[in-house]
């Protein structure tokens, strides 16, 4: 796999990839490493530091978690079992919980036979990258066994999904009394909470992909697949839709005509909200370089300045927390709400936009209306020199020349891949036609200039 941790943990082909052999390594040398760190620190004599497990319903976490549990207990440490829970629970009950340790078995919104472990420090947070390495570096190395009342003790935390979904029903100012949701819990981590915190926040609640089996997360349904909802959404006459993906760390809506409602429009919807209650910090939010043309020109007209970074979700929250700001997120619908959680949380997004509809007594598709989506294309090169891509005299000359002759009214984003071998063309423009015409023959220039 080469380096374990990628930018958002460990993601792999569970079994192949990602063993239970390497879980429980990976387990046994955290424990070590935040131990030595200081981390653990605050304990009475005798007692064990704590970890918090929860993972995603797919069929692999089940020998994943118990690689994971057994790894912590025999290096000492007791564990909470957790069971199926969202991402952001898991954050959230590390910190609500005094954990020293969580830690969250799932691969997001990949497809069922992969799967994925990430750390939290105490307090809900990512590892950052020093822990992580340290981590890896210490895998398998020989160390001395705890035995008798020094090895960790397993237990479940008894209502750890009902506080989770108090905090998140806590944290919206109105009840959703009258309002009708549609939820596509895409087979995922979130299929009990979800329902139960709409249901208590006293929305009427249908259902869609609520009845995981193991092998059937992410399938067809949730966040990236968006047909279903929508026509859910209008066959149930909900007055608005919501779809997790696996872990429940990202959110799209559907308004009651089953138009999508992108991850821009949902993080302009929610930073006016706040704008309005005085709650946005500086009046920013932060957003990637890939958010559409259409949510800057919304932000600059409701006066709220934009913080962009580079595509994923940890560079937003680097720039919240560096920043000091309460709102950030991308157009997946990785919403971050600092004020109330550590990470992207979609239900916790779901339930402050559904708020948005009781609070204002606008439709979701007024609401949605701030921004005005360019259309926009999207061309992957691949084979060709990632590094010069940025810089190459041509090619920013042939970007500002196309952005010129758009007038202001079009947007040219051109960027290396992180991942992949691929530097990807991003062209917006006034109508689907003018920027798939720029993107085109944008991207024959980099096979011209940039091909190895």
């Amino acid at each position: 796999m080469g380096r374990l941790f990628g930018t958002d943990g460990i993601r792999g082909l569970a079994n192949r990839d990602l063993t239970a052999e390497i879980a429980l390594d990976l387990s046994v040398a955290a424990a070590h490493v935040l131990a030595e760190i200081g981390a653990f620190e605050g304990h009475a004599a005798g007692d064990h530091p704590v970890a918090v497990v929860g993972l995603d319903p797919r069929a692999s976490g089940e020998f994943l978690e118990a690689a994971v549990v057994a790894g912590l207990a025999s290096a000492g440490v007791d564990v909470l079992r957790l069971g199926v829970l969202p991402t952001p629970a898991v954050a959230y009950l590390t910190a609500a919980l005094h954990a020293d340790l969580g830690v969250m078995i799932s691969a997001s919104h990949n497809r069922m036979p992969d799967n994925g472990i990430k750390f939290l420090a105490r307090g809900g947070h990512k590892l950052d990258d020093s822990a992580e390495d340290a981590i890896e570096a210490r895998l398998r190395e020989p160390w001395d066994r705890p035995t008798g009342a020094a090895v960790g003790r397993v237990r479940p935390p008894g209502d750890a999904g009902q506080r989770y979904v108090q905090h998140v029903v806590s944290t919206i100012s109105h009840s959703l009394d009258g309002l009708t949701v549609l939820l596509d819990c895409a087979n995922g981590a979130a299929y009990q909470v979800a329902p139960a915190a709409f249901e208590v926040a006293g929305a009427t609640v249908l259902t869609i992909h609520d009845t995981p089996d193991g092998l059937n997360i992410n399938d067809d349904c949730g966040s990236t697949h968006l047909a279903d909802l929508q026509a859910a959404v209008v066959a149930g006459h909900a007055d608005i839709g919501f779809a997790f993906d696996g872990d429940a760390d990202r959110c799209l809506a559907v308004d009651a005509d089953g138009e999508v409602i992108d991850g821009d429009q949902i993080l302009a919807i929610l930073a006016r909200a706040l704008r309005d209650a005085g709650q946005l910090a500086d009046d920013t939010v932060v957003a990637t370089v890939m958010s559409n043309l259409g949510f800057l020109q919304a932000m600059d007209a409701a006066a709220i300045s934009v913080r962009q970074t580079a595509v994923g979700d940890r560079y937003v929250l680097e720039a919240m927390q560096s920043g000091g700001y309460v709102l950030g997120g991308e157009q997946s619908g990785h919403v971050i709400m600092a004020a109330h959680a550590t990470t992207g949380d979609g239900l916790l997004c779901a339930l402050h936009v559904a708020e948005q509809l009781v609070a204002t007594g606008q439709t979701a598709a007024q609401l949605a209306s701030i921004v005005t989506r360019l259309p926009q294309v999207l061309v992957n090169v691949s084979g060709v020199d990632r590094a010069s891509a940025t810089h190459h005299p041509q090619l920013q000359a042939a970007i500002a020349q196309a952005e010129e002759d758009m007038g202001g009214h079009g947007r040219v984003l051109l960027r290396p891949s992180g991942t992949e071998p691929l530097v990807r063309v991003m062209v917006e423009a006034p109508t689907h036609e003018q920027a798939k015409e720029v993107a085109d023959e944008l991207a024959a220039m980099v096979r011209t200039h940039l091909t190895l």
